[in-house]
């Protein structure tokens, strides 16, 4: 099969590779896609810890596909079922994972791209976030994981506050339900905004989405008294200060909302399923750029620099 490796800082090699057998228990899964992760970027970069060459479809975790083979002891999913699954190296053309860790993609899916992994990822953390009718939400950062969460607080009857860098991803945010936007560029300004917006309230509810020092603190501002801060965006370029002073007297929790329990992700996984197949959730206007294999440099890159009309990069084989 063919299969990205990560070869130094920046530079992938498209390598043939022998396909991976399914040990016990594991599905085969021969890949018709997988979505790119703005996770991807800092490993792709190159971190202090970082070692080369990485492993074959490496940092890949958002595939799609058929099922083609099966491991010892495995009865289902059938050979040849459509499914979403959660594994490690699907930038290739085959990757393999748990039985339990896939989820069969229904008759209403047939023929469309779907990068489960991060819609599961966005309905874990809607759960986390312990939303409800009548709350102020304020989402910081509007992609494609803020957009999921402004669409499904707002179907919980939540007033959305969209706080983003791009007038596109405002525009999304509205057309995804956000009661109102604001440009992230003014810490001040939006703090403002935000106490004029709820009476001086602040926020029952943050929600933190991109995964950088300077929208933590802001989000940490704008939660309220006794309201709830929830961590999705990923930060893994080091250390972070937290305001503990205010975060003590507003006598805030704060969530981590990345889920490590293969249970609770596959409870997500198939959430996702249901929310799109429903239609609850639509991700044509999300999946908005494709890649070959051989160009997934420049589909992290656009991940990192999001070009114009850029939500979220899908890597697809032929």
């Amino acid at each position: 099969m063919k299969a990205a490796i990560l070869v130094g800082p920046a530079r992938f090699e498209i390598a043939e590779v022998d396909r991976p057998e399914p040990g016990p228990g594991e599905v085969r899964v021969r890949l018709e896609g997988t979505g790119v992760c703005a996770s991807n970027v800092e490993p792709y970069e190159g971190q202090p810890w970082s070692s080369f060459p990485g492993a074959p479809g490496g940092l890949g975790h958002e595939g799609w596909g058929v099922v083609d083979a099966l491991g010892e002891g495995v009865t289902a999913p059938a050979i040849g079922a459509r499914v979403a699954l959660l594994s490690e190296r699907a930038f290739a053309e085959y990757d393999v994972a748990p039985a339990e860790a896939l989820v069969e993609l229904p008759e209403a899916l047939a023929g469309r791209p779907f990068p489960g992994e991060p819609v599961a990822c966005a309905m874990n953390i809607f759960r986390r976030s312990d939303i409800h009718a009548g709350q102020t939400v304020a989402i910081v950062g509007i992609g494609f994981l803020g957009a999921i969460l402004t669409r499904l607080a707002t179907d919980a009857g939540a007033r959305v506050i969209a706080i983003s860098r791009r007038p596109e991803s405002l525009a999304l945010a509205q057309a995804f339900g956000a009661a109102e936007t604001i440009a992230m560029d003014d810490h001040w300004a939006i703090i403002e905004q935000v106490k004029q917006l709820t009476g001086e309230r602040f926020c029952e509810r943050v929600i933190e989405a991109v995964g950088k020092q300077w929208p933590l603190d802001l989000a940490s501002a704008l939660v309220g008294m006794g309201g709830k801060l929830v961590v999705a965006g990923y930060h893994q370029d080091g250390p972070r200060q937290v305001n503990m002073q205010d975060w003590n007297w507003k006598g805030i929790d704060v969530v981590n909302a990345h889920e490590r329990d293969p249970a609770v992700h596959r409870q997500g996984l198939r959430e996702a399923v249901a929310a799109v197949a429903s239609g609850r959730i639509d991700l044509d206007r999300l999946l908005t750029h494709v890649y070959p294999l051989d160009r997934l440099g420049e589909a992290i890159t656009a991940t990192r620099d999001k070009p114009d009309g850029f939500v979220k990069a899908l890597v697809t084989y032929a």
